[in-house]
Order: structure tokens, then C-alpha cells, then sequence
């Protein structure tokens, strides 16, 4: 199967499927512009001669990412997103992790057309590289998407799902959502972050999806405010923002505002709550299962809470420390994610029983009701984004005047999180100084992985085995 027949089988035709600033675009128009870049990916000399290509889609946020992301994934590729934000290195780091074959990219020199004036693109072959994982075992899986959360390979294993993994998620999450074909989703997010399940979730329901590509408040709330938006969806940085749009009223035809990638903080959701009057809703976005958790009956009273388990899945807690009110969650459902890339994993091999242990710390609340307590894993939500500490560690102790370091989360009453780093000056050289570690890392991380702090230590705790010890 192929989520973009699938969606286009739910024959959608005459509605508006995307609007950007004037221009509204139909379901229709949109698929025949897919169709065409589809042909004329399929006709370039760089495409390559494999069963499942894997192509990186490089392109700014926007209705070029969406025609070109879909084109993609209508030829049977398997799409990789590339994000802007990435030096050139992590963008090497991915190319070669996933062992693309070809990357496409906005070039208005190129040599593919795109429809609605988007100018062109270009489609250019990577160098050949063997990969690292079993290429028959991938190609088995029929996959859809490759995703790593942090941008590289650094601590995160590459997550892959397949086509009908991805038409189960959104499924899955849609009984939560309650999209219905007509409704208005306002987009705020990077799509090469969010796309593969947001994006297509709404096509597959047949809404509009309204393009705002800035992140100023006021024009955030414009937005919603003259597309008529029945659903807002977005990290608590942009809630944040909008609570405190001082030209902001109730928006009335507004019926869900939903946060995730990031934890919802008190603060942000009573600002947001009595700036519009409707409570935010905190959902748990994983990568590996999708949006499994949202806080649908308590997000007024409890707007912190993680919410309700969605009826499509199933959970546990598994005990974790002394407290034992307190464990691992534990899921299983539909959609899930199919293998991890590097080391190449299954889902079978990794989960034999069908639970995936997610490294959240919960505690049940009420009957139905859970909360987050903590986290098993390492990994730092900033803004929707996930980075982990043992890639920042990585490109810190590079330094000659580091011997050893640790990242960890400092906390943000919006972002959710920001790097913090702490350090061990190396024997027989000058302690370097903040300056010169911000421009060490500068130039080897994207700008939202810099840690904010930089804190010289005399020790750093290690475990047993000798390394750094998280919590």
C-alpha cells in the first residue's frame, strides 16, 4: 500500500486542502501537481535504479515541502526529511546514516517544475555508500519514513515506519482528534519535524491546512482568526506567545488547541486559558508510536496532566525506583514504529511481547488520568525539538581543553527546556573560556542544540560502568 493512494482514494476532490497567504488550493489541484513531480522524479537521471530509494527532502516550510514530500512518497520511496537548521556536517552525518540515494532540494535553477509559481527544484544523487543496515530487511518493511529525532545519529537510532504503520497512527490519533473534512487546522510547526504524521493526518481527513510560516503572535493569531480555525496544534512555546498577544480575543469557532513536543507548564496553560477561554490540551507526541496520549477530559482542571490513554491502545506502568505509585510507561497499539535504523532493529526484535517502554516516568492520577513524573531517558525537548546530551557531549569533548563534560536540561517556562553544559578542564591546557565553547559548538551543532550555560566542574558523577551518570 501507498499512504498518498490512500488518502487520495478518500476522494476529497473540491475541498480546500492547503491555503498559503491568498492562494487556496484544492484537493485536486494539489494531487495533480504531486502527480506531476512524481513523473518527473521518476524521469531524472539521478533517480536510482533500486526497488525503495531513500531521498532526503531538503526545502524550506512550506506548500513546495508539502507537493515535494508527497511526490516522494507517491513514487515508493522511503522519505527522509532534512532540516534546514542542521549544519552542513549533521546534514552529512544524516545523508550518509541513511545512505541516500538522492537528495531534492528548492533550486530555481533546477530541473523539475513545480506548480502554484513555486519555481523548481532539483534532484541530485548522493554519493554511493553501503549501508549499514540490511537493505532486503528494509525493503521488506515498505517503508515511508525515516526519522531521526535529533537530527543525527548522535544517541538517536534512526526510526523507521511504514506505509500502512503510518495510515494506522494517524487512525489511531484521529480518535482523539476528531478531525472531519471541512474543518481548518492552523500549521505553525518545521514540517521537517512534524509532517509525516500531521500533515498527512490532516489530508487524510480531508481539512484545510492554513500555512503560517511566522512566528510573530499577532500574525499567529490573524491567522487563526480569519481562516475560521477549528483546531490549533503546537508546542507550548507557541501557546506561550499567543497568550500574550495583547490584540488576541476568544477566538469562538476555535473547538481544540492542542500542545505537545514539549511539557505544558501551569503558567502557560492559565495564560492561554483566560486570554481565549478554552483550556489547552497537552498530548504525548512519541516518535515511535505517535500521539497515544491526550488530556481530552482534565486539560481545565489538570492542564498538566498527560491525559487519557487513546482507546486504540493499550498501557502499563512498569516499576521504576522506590516510589511505587511510579513507573515506566509501557504501550501497545497500532502504528507503531517498524525498525530502528542504526543498529538495524525490528519491532518484533525489540518489542516480542508488542510493549514498547517509552522512558517516561508516570503516575495514575484518577482511573484514567496520568501524569508525567519524569523522565527514564536522556533525550531534551527544546521547543519541539529533541537533542540529546550525548551529541552535544560528543562535539564538547572534542576540545582540547575539555576532559570530560555533561549536558542536561535546564528548565524553560516556554521552551520546556535548554541545554545546560558543565565541564572538566583538561590537564596542561588553558580552561577555555564560555565564548570560545559557544563558537567550538557553533560550528559543528545547529543553533537550537547550543547549550545556553557553560559551568567549569571539578567532577562529573560516571555510573559503574563509567559513563555519565544522567539522574
Amino acid at each position: 500500500m501507498n499512504i498518498v493512494e490512500e488518502i487520495k482514494k478518500r476522494q476529497h476532490g473540491s475541498l480546500i486542502a492547503i491555503r498559503d497567504g491568498d492562494r487556496q488550493i484544492s484537493y485536486e489541484a494539489l494531487f495533480a501537481s504531486v502527480a506531476e513531480v512524481s513523473e518527473q522524479l521518476r524521469a531524472q537521471p539521478a533517480w536510482p535504479n533500486q526497488l525503495l530509494p531513500r531521498i532526503g527532502v531538503k526545502f524550506p516550510n512550506g506548500l513546495g515541502y508539502i507537493v515535494v514530500a508527497l511526490a516522494v512518497l507517491e513514487t515508493g520511496s522511503c522519505f527522509v526529511p532534512i532540516p534546514d537548521e542542521l549544519t552542513e556536517a549533521e546534514q552529512q552525518q544524516l545523508i550518509t546514516a541513511t545512505a541516500l540515494h538522492a537528495v531534492i532540494s528548492e533550486d530555481h535553477s533546477g530541473q523539475i517544475d513545480l506548480a502554484f509559481d513555486l519555481g523548481q527544484a532539483r534532484l541530485a544523487a548522493c554519493p554511493a555508500s553501503q549501508p549499514t543496515f540490511p537493505e532486503h530487511a528494509f525493503n521488506a518493511i515498505g517503508p515511508a519514513f525515516i526519522r531521526f529525532s535529533s537530527g543525527t545519529t548522535a544517541a538517536s537510532k534512526g526510526v523507521v515506519l511504514s506505509h500502512r504503520s503510518l495510515l494506522e497512527r494517524i487512525a489511531a490519533a484521529n480518535e482523539g482528534l476528531k478531525i472531519q473534512a471541512g474543518e481548518t487546522v492552523l500549521w505553525t510547526l518545521p514540517m521537517a519535524h512534524h509532517f509525516a504524521v500531521s500533515i498527512v493526518l490532516y489530508l487524510y481527513y480531508g481539512a484545510t491546512t492554513v500555512l503560517e510560516t511566522s512566528h510573530q503572535p499577532e500574525q499567529i493569531y490573524q491567522a487563526a482568526k480569519e481562516s475560521g480555525s477549528q483546531l490549533l496544534y503546537g508546542s507550548p512555546f507557541h501557546f506561550a506567545q499567543l497568550a500574550q498577544c495583547r490584540c488576541a480575543e476568544p477566538l469562538p469557532q476555535l473547538r481544540l488547541a492542542m500542545s505537545t513536543a514539549s511539557a505544558l507548564s501551569e503558567g502557560v496553560a492559565q495564560a492561554f486559558e483566560q486570554r481565549f477561554q478554552l483550556p489547552l490540551t497537552q498530548a504525548l507526541g512519541i516518535i515511535e508510536v505517535g500521539l497515544p496520549v491526550m488530556n481530552l477530559r482534565h486539560a481545565s482542571d489538570r492542564p498538566t496532566a498527560l491525559g487519557q490513554v487513546l482507546p486504540a491502545y493499550r498501557w502499563r506502568s512498569h516499576a521504576h525506583g522506590n516510589d511505587p505509585n511510579i513507573g515506566e510507561l509501557q504501550l501497545q497499539g497500532p502504528g507503531m514504529f517498524d525498525a530502528y535504523l542504526s543498529p538495524w532493529q525490528t519491532r518484533q526484535e525489540l518489542c516480542p511481547d508488542g510493549w514498547f517502554s517509552t522512558g517516561d516516568l508516570v503516575e495514575l492520577l484518577e482511573p484514567d488520568t496520568l501524569i508525567m513524573r519524569g523522565r527514564s531517558k536522556s533525550v531534551i525537548n527544546i521547543g519541539g525539538m529533541k537533542v540529546f546530551p550525548e551529541e552535544i557531549e560528543a562535539v564538547l569533548n572534542e576540545h582540547s581543553g575539555i576532559a570530560r563534560s555533561r549536558v542536561f536540561a535546564g528548565e524553560h517556562p516556554a521552551l520546556g527546556a535548554f541545554p545546560c553544559a558543565e565541564w572538566i578542564a583538561a590537564a596542561d591546557h588553558d580552561a577555555p573560556t564560555a565564548a570560545e565553547l559557544r563558537a567550538h559548538c557553533a560550528a559543528r551543532l545547529a543553533a537550537y542544540k547550543l547549550p545556553v550555560q557553560f559551568k567549569q566542574v571539578t567532577t562529573i558523577d560516571l555510573t559503574a560502568s563509567g559513563k555519565v551518570k544522567r539522574h
